[in-house]
């Protein structure tokens, strides 16, 4: 029996595909309950503080850099979404005077425009907001040189390459969309071969960086999110780093504030991780594959799945 067409677009794989005994038991979740779904390999964290909760996220980039070495590199694969995370990391970096020269960082994605990658003069550019909120904000005898810097282009080969370079990633971290990808996973259409069925968690762990169209959800979510509400602003297509990068990160750690996925979004993920139910019209459960798993919430943000009428 085929599954059902999505609430959302009927021409893409999405959440709403999912069999509503999935569906259910996400939404009854508390947030006690969230918390319990911890097994080896996927940890839940929770911040009582929204301070705390971006505090906790800039130290990873500071303990992945405290590591690194000359002889020995290491990196940090990090999101735009969130980005109050971002200035902390430089403060922390300028006040400590930590010599970060040797540490390396990937950005996570970029748009696609025009059959390139988006300009950093571009308001919504990722790499801008990665230099403006952080590396340019580093004392310059301590941040790490520009070759350092490793930003999805749509020549994808120089960005493949460089995780195959000698550098350990110490972590990847990323935000929920409300599709429920990182970075720009998104689900596929459904269409061709994927007409019936998504496809398979080995097929998309397969996936590497490459240029994508996003699911419709996505650009309304970015438009709501950084720009003002206006649809037509958003790019329709990016470059997204894969799971096949993604699985060569030695820990993979997703931050949810409560800004960018709503509260059914932030407890159907932990749940289908926590209960190994990998599916990729559900991108972001496949990580139930990944041998180290963090979700971090803010207590604050996870709200409720009761039905209110507004």
């Amino acid at each position: 029996m085929p599954r059902k067409l999505s609430s959302i677009s009927p021409d893409w794989w999405d959440y709403t595909t999912l069999d509503a005994d999935i569906i259910e038991a996400a939404a009854r979740l508390t947030p006690r309950d969230i918390e319990k779904l911890s097994r080896p390999g996927f940890k839940v964290v929770m911040y009582d503080t929204i301070t705390e909760f971006y505090l906790a996220e800039a130290l990873e980039y500071i303990n992945a850099w405290k590591r690194s070495a000359d002889d020995n590199p290491v990196g940090i694969c990090g999101p735009i979404g969130p980005t109050e995370q971002l200035p902390l990391v430089a403060r922390l970096v300028n006040d400590l005077g930590l010599n970060v020269r040797s540490g390396h960082f990937w950005g996570m994605d970029e748009w696609f425009l025009d059959g390139k990658e988006a300009p950093v003069t571009h308001p919504l550019s990722f790499e801008k907001a990665d230099r403006e909120m952080c590396f340019d904000r580093i004392e310059k005898q301590l941040r790490m040189p520009d070759a350092n810097l490793h930003f999805p282009k749509a020549d994808t080969a120089p960005y493949r390459k460089s995780w195959d370079a000698g550098v350990r990633c110490a972590v990847m971290q990323g935000g929920q969309g409300d599709v429920k990808h990182w970075a720009f996973n998104d689900p596929p259409q459904r269409t061709g071969k994927y007409k019936d069925a998504p496809p398979s968690v080995a097929e998309f762990r397969k996936l590497p960086t490459r240029v994508v169209k996003l699911h419709p959800l996505t650009v309304a979510q970015n438009a709501r999110t950084s720009g003002g509400g206006n649809i037509s602003l958003v790019p329709t297509m990016a470059i997204s780093v894969g799971p096949l990068e993604t699985w060569k990160a030695e820990k993979v750690s997703i931050w949810q504030a409560g800004n960018h996925d709503n509260p059914f979004g932030q407890r159907l993920t932990a749940y289908m991780i926590s209960k190994r139910i990998a599916d990729s019209a559900v991108p972001m459960s496949v990580l139930a594959e990944h041998p180290n798993v963090q979700f971090n919430y803010f207590r604050g943000g996870l709200g409720s799945c009761a039905v209110e009428m507004h």
